[in-house]
């Protein structure tokens, strides 16, 4: 056959775990209570959306944006207070980091570690970046398995060594003596993502100044800015400077930079609904505990896990009556019978608990 009239496949081009993987799931929402994403449920207030209103109109959209990003990142430095021997690197949300973070390390042979059951994008990323993947189990609890972990770093040698704190899909923060040991026994680059910092009373980042492989990662879309798609990575200027490298130019757009700009200077009132949001968690775990075949597991972020029987045919009854949670039954044997359900607003919150007294009647 002549090579013109040759067919070219995704079969006969792609690397075969490209081609094994599953894409990230996301759900048609449209017309549902929507609790399987963590968003923040509040809007702004409408004086703010006007001023973010004339902020686009007036936007130069015909010109690239600040490829650093300069005023956006000495924004996130006030808000945080961060040292000034750290420097911050920006992404098209955390999952654009994990990536680059992935590519910069991908030498021949080289691994990734996180434990399970955690964030997919970690596996995910690892695997089209070509990286070995390694995932350390949880206990029955939800905690590090610190003796396996540090088995396994000895063993595989990690480059990269990713932890969510608080863990998604569990909800829980991890020991931070615990973390504190991995870092300082891992060969590479540790990672701890704080995606869910807003609803936790603990963060890494003072940290950083201690272990100088240690890089912290955050992501503004928990704290109401999910649309925006920005995340951010701090740590040391060495690290920053070579992952820099990496980052592709004009990756935050201008319209990003200057809503998250104006956002960040109404950072009390996303704290504030982050209060909000703790308080409506409160209740809502409440009102699990009390629903015979439900255990919910206390949760630091804007999520509550719970565990139930019959987990799949409850989540198509939910479904039925307009609400979207996260079905993570099948996606780990700790998560057996698991569902995940995003912090709402109360009304959302109460349909959310109307509907699944409902649906475990209908099934059980």
């Amino acid at each position: 056959m002549s090579s013109t009239n040759r067919v070219v496949t995704p079969e006969s081009l792609l690397r075969q775990e490209v081609l094994d993987l599953q894409a990230y799931p996301v759900p048609e929402s449209a017309g549902m209570v929507k609790l399987d994403a963590m968003e923040n449920p509040y809007l702004l207030p409408q004086s703010l959306r006007e001023e973010i209103a004339r902020l686009v109109a007036d936007a130069a959209i015909n010109r690239y944006p600040d490829a650093d990003a300069q005023q956006l990142k000495a924004c996130i430095r006030a808000v945080i207070g961060l040292p000034q021997n750290v420097d911050i690197l920006l992404g098209n949300g955390s999952d654009e980091i994990i990536q680059l973070l992935a590519l910069a390390v991908a030498k021949p042979g080289a691994t990734l570690l996180s434990v399970e059951p955690s964030f997919m994008m970690y596996k995910m990323i690892a695997t089209f970046t070509g990286l070995q993947y390694v995932g350390v189990p949880l206990t029955e609890n939800f905690s590090l398995d610190l003796p396996a972990i540090l088995a396994a770093m000895q063993h595989h040698r990690p480059a990269l060594v990713f932890l969510s704190h608080p863990n998604n899909p569990t909800g829980n923060l991890f020991d931070a003596e615990a973390i504190a040991q991995i870092i300082d026994a891992a060969p590479g680059l540790v990672v701890v993502d704080e995606a869910y910092y807003a609803f936790a009373n603990a963060s890494l980042i003072p940290m950083l100044t201690r272990h100088p492989n240690l890089l912290v990662m955050r992501t503004f879309s928990k704290l109401g800015m999910a649309g925006l798609r920005l995340g951010f990575l701090v740590g040391s200027k060495a690290w920053i400077a070579q992952l820099e490298k990496l980052r592709l130019p004009y990756n935050v757009n201008i319209l990003t930079q200057l809503v998250a700009e104006k956002l960040l200077q109404h950072h009390d009132l996303l704290l504030r609904q982050a209060e909000q949001i703790k308080q409506d968690r409160t209740w809502l775990y409440e009102r699990l505990a009390v629903i015979a075949d439900v255990q919910p597991y206390v949760s630091d972020a804007n999520f509550i896990l719970f565990r139930v029987i019959h987990a799949d045919k409850i989540f198509k009854e939910l479904k039925k009556r307009g609400v979207l949670i996260k079905n993570s039954s099948s996606s780990h044997p700790l998560l057996l019978d698991c569902l995940r359900v995003t912090v709402g607003t109360p009304q959302e919150n109460e349909q959310f608990i109307r509907a699944l007294q409902e649906s475990i009647h209908q099934v059980v």
